[in-house]
């Protein structure tokens, strides 16, 4: 076979398993860059002899750094550089896994998991879904981002198991090389197969009317009102999910609830994430995501009160996780096409990148901030209050977004 019929060859499959490339490369970034962490954590705090501050400090400064990295990925890949940005960043996370296997050294382990941690920027859900944009337009991306969504929402159900797995047989440190190995093999192997440039859609041309503009698209989107209540409603999105995931475990416990029914509940997370995604990839396909947004962050506030105020049961635990999971399920397709279909259509990477960055840095600081809450006041009371009142601050920024977008649609 010529080699000009080799990389065409090369580019029809890639266009054919587009999705399912990128959904193979998300259940294992996702699985070694998020979801191994805490496993692999505990194991190296034990044998070290450091403390869980000390462990899963790092993570807080690698999620910082993600969401400094955020907006130039997504530029990056608005340009037409997705494949390398996606690609090269799981070469250089298999490099720094390695290094990592290596590690005595507090100092050093905080490089590496922090430089780990902004890798996470441009291999999770954001570049992804900038890179199915760039391919498809946009307004188009729906079912891929839907998609997209289904893989990744197993990589827990597979990693952490295989995780565990490698701990109980190599170790921490043989641990760490395997995890490297799969982002060299998995990762990089299926974003470079599957992620061509040349198969991108054309970008959309300027409208004849359009006046000439020296201003970014990060500059013209801040002069859209949507922007910042959409900015706000993610932001307020992050942080309460974040530290309810975080401390829903000594919530239950200290509610009264036996440590197996927690359990129990917690398991129904993330069955119930993907449930919301079938559910909007049935029965919504094209429901404008407005609509769908403004419905679905209800179930926010109501299932924080439910857990507030009803009694402390494996009947009302289950529901209330089922109903969070759902949720945050179907606000990840939310988030994913807000900007098309509410905001521009241009750029998607860059905006995307941008008001991810605030909700990131939420992410990361919001569990401390719970924490430091329980402890000033005595219990997990004003913890649940204050998620209520920013799943409330969620509601309204969405519902005042969806009043003023644009429809792009």
């Amino acid at each position: 076979m010529s080699g000009t019929a080799t990389v065409q060859t090369g580019r029809a499959f890639a266009r054919r398993h587009f999705v399912t490339g990128l959904g193979i490369g998300q259940i294992a970034s996702w699985g070694t860059l998020y979801y191994a962490y805490p496993l692999i954590g505990e194991a190296m705090g034990r044998d070290l002899g450091w403390s869980k501050s000390e462990v899963f400090g790092a993570a807080t400064i690698g999620l910082l750094l993600a969401a400094v990295a955020a907006y130039p990925v997504g530029v990056a890949i608005d340009r037409g550089h997705g494949r390398v940005v996606m690609a090269g960043s799981s070469v250089a996370a298999a490099a720094l896994f390695a290094a990592w296997s290596q590690v005595t050294d507090l100092v050093a382990f905080y490089v590496i998991v922090a430089l780990l941690g902004a890798l996470q920027s441009a291999v999770l859900y954001e570049p992804a879904f900038a890179v199915v944009a760039r391919r498809v337009g946009p307004l188009n991306a729906r079912a891929g981002i839907t998609s997209l969504t289904l893989w990744g929402g197993f990589a827990s159900t597979v990693f952490v198991p295989v995780t565990q797995l490698l701990l109980d047989h190599l170790g921490w440190r043989g641990a760490l090389m395997a995890l490297a190995g799969v982002n060299l093999a998995v990762c990089a192997a299926a974003y470079a197969l599957v992620i061509d440039p040349a198969a991108d859609a054309p970008l959309p041309p300027r409208r004849p009317d359009a006046l000439p503009s020296r201003k970014g698209p990060l500059r013209l989107a801040m002069e859209i009102p949507a922007f910042w209540f959409l900015c706000v409603a993610f932001t307020a999105y992050a942080a309460t999910f974040s530290a309810f995931t975080f401390h829903l475990y000594p919530l239950l416990v200290e509610r009264g609830l036996a440590t197996s029914d927690v359990v129990a509940a917690m398991m129904v997370i993330g069955p119930a994430q993907v449930l919301g995604r079938i559910l909007i990839w049935r029965l919504a396909p094209r429901s404008p995501v407005r609509v769908i947004g403004a419905t679905v962050v209800l179930a926010f506030p109501v299932a924080l009160l439910v857990l507030w105020l009803a009694p402390t049961t494996l009947a009302v635990a289950v529901g209330v996780a089922g109903l969070y999971g759902l949720a945050n399920g179907i606000m990840t397709i939310v988030r994913g096409m807000a900007i098309p279909e509410m905001l521009t259509r241009e750029a998607y990477g860059a905006l995307n990148g941008a008001l991810a960055a605030p909700g990131t840095i939420a992410k990361a600081l919001a569990p401390g901030a719970a924490a430091v809450l329980w402890q000033m006041s005595g219990s997990y009371d004003a913890v649940l209050a204050a998620s209520i009142i920013g799943s409330c601050v969620l509601v309204a920024g969405f519902w005042t977004a969806a009043a003023v977008a644009r429809h792009t649609d």
